[in-house]
């Protein structure tokens, strides 16, 4: 459940009151950090690799772990925002991501970097939750348009921005600090956030606020660590017997979950999860296409970065440089397909979204071979931009699909876990990437064979993701051929479901 499901208790400030465009500005500042440093970090993957001596599973994890702490807390984010007070959940949000954003930038050893990238998804869950309820308390209706605009432009800008700041970042070695610094700049900004935040952000709480459900928290946390822990260390330990033992023990724990979400929410009506709208066909699918979606991405982003770092030995800039015609063609087209092209086609556009990105993996499939190691920045571009159109196609109204038909005192709840569900695909892409990445690249390999070496598997793991988008393409045949009317508040909740950081990194 996100707070905007109800009905706040503080009275918005007056039309008049600047403070309420500093409590903007502040909310908004806090959003931009958050997506900007998961696209900064994957980017200065191969350098944090190189210089921390982290192994293939550390890797990972530097990225899993925070998706996975973002995912587990989300729901209980906004909740417990709703209860103690929402500028006051912020204000620890973002007190503790600054602090997390500092543990990484001091790193003793990849063991910390992991440990305080948990942290930072843990605090993140806890401060992103509160920016659209924040702006729904402070702003009246009839300026929420002009504010959510805002917004999505805010959005876009750390799309673009974050893989360009952290290559830039990585590449300057500031101070001889080597990848550190695309952690250490979040701290100015989070003091000032911290600061500015307790001053001008109004307070405001949910009157029917519905409890914690930190057993079912607990759960979803152990079926997924069940599953990725494995997977991520199972390349590395030559899969050994209580991996698959503790793979096929995460369904049981999701088969326990639900089991004991239906009798919570006969008890007292505040489930983690809503398990009423699964009744709803077209958010069943939904919820299908979000966590597969999440999947292919995150084994993209991540093998894209060591492909063109570790494989082609490309400058981080230089490869930063290379994704801007993606993010540019994701923006436009993003654009287009919620103003002009599903108003007249419907689910024909992310349909085709699914396709087009398909295609375009299968492009950049077959370049990565015709090239092999002389493949150049241009002779990227064409995939990227076929794939950054499919995406955009997808990822703006993608959401609004799903949330139509779901009956309005649900929008709420149902907004969150798209949100958590993605974060959690992201999380096993990532872990997955071990087996279709990893997994065919040979061990003790010479100077000489690292390229090819990388250069093959990322082959390997593209022909796995035009798979994912395949099956995202028939899974889509399940929802709403049509826009419905949307439900009250979609148009609001929906933008925090498009500004996934994974997305556009």
């Amino acid at each position: 459940m996100t707070s905007t499901e109800t009905t706040s208790t503080a009275v918005p400030p007056a039309a008049g009151d600047r403070r309420r465009w500093f409590a903007l500005a502040i909310v908004m500042t806090a959003a931009f950090m958050d997506l900007v440093d998961v696209t900064i970090v994957n980017i200065a993957i191969p350098s944090i690799r190189q210089e921390a001596g982290a192994s293939v599973s550390q890797i990972q994890w530097i990225t899993a772990g925070y998706a996975l702490a973002f995912a587990a807390g989300l729901i209980t984010g906004g909740r417990l925002g709703d209860i103690h007070g929402r500028k006051r959940l912020f204000l620890v949000g973002i007190g503790g991501f600054t602090l997390a954003s500092a543990l990484c930038g001091f790193a003793a050893g990849p063991e910390m970097l992991v440990a305080a990238r948990i942290l930072q998804g843990a605090m993140a869950a806890m401060m992103v939750p509160q920016v659209l309820s924040i702006v729904h308390a402070t702003f009246p209706a009839h300026e929420r348009g002009k504010v959510f605009g805002l917004f999505g432009a805010v959005v876009g800008l750390g799309a673009v921005s974050g893989p360009l700041l952290g290559a830039l970042l990585t590449e300057w070695n500031l101070f001889g600090l080597e990848w550190r610094p695309i952690f250490l700049i979040n701290l100015p900004v989070g003091i000032a956030g911290l600061v500015l935040g307790s001053r001008f952000i109004t307070e405001s709480k949910a009157p029917r606020a519905l409890k914690l459900d930190l057993v079912g928290v607990a759960m979803v946390v152990l079926g997924l660590l069940m599953l990725l822990y494995p997977l991520t260390r199972g390349e590395e330990l030559d899969w050994p017997l209580w991996g698959y033992v503790s793979m096929a023990g995460a369904p049981l724990v999701f088969a326990a979950l639900v089991a004991y979400e239906r009798r919570k929410a006969a008890r007292d009506g505040s489930p983690l999860v809503e398990l009423s709208l699964f009744r709803v066909k077209s958010f069943a699918a939904g919820i299908a296409v979000q966590t597969v979606f999440g999947v292919g991405l995150g084994i993209f982003f991540l093998v894209w970065t060591l492909y063109m770092q570790t494989g082609l030995g490309w400058s981080p800039l230089r490869a930063g440089l290379t994704g801007v015609p993606f993010s540019l063609a994701v923006s436009t087209a993003a654009g287009l397909s919620v103003q002009q092209l599903v108003p007249r086609f419907g689910r024909k556009v992310l349909q085709a979204g699914a396709l087009l990105m398909a295609l375009g993996v299968v492009l950049y499939l077959w370049e990565a071979d015709r090239y092999g190691m002389a493949i150049s920045s241009w002779q990227m571009a064409l995939p990227l931009v076929v794939m950054g159109v499919g995406m955009g196609l997808i990822v703006a109204p993608l959401t609004d699909a799903v949330l139509s038909e779901v009956p309005k005192e649900h929008a709420g709840s149902a907004s969150g876990l798209i949100n958590t569900v993605q974060q959690m695909g992201n999380a096993l892409g990532l872990g997955l990437v071990s087996v279709v990445f990893f997994g065919v690249i040979g061990d003790h390999l010479r100077p000489e064979q690292i390229g090819p070496a990388f250069v093959d598997a990322f082959q390997h793991a593209l022909g796995w993701v035009a798979a994912v988008m395949v099956v995202i393409f028939l899974l889509m045949f399940a929802l709403p051929k049509r826009p419905a009317q949307h439900v009250e508040g979609a148009g609001e909740l929906s933008v925090v479901a498009e500004k996934q950081p994974e997305l556009v990194s």
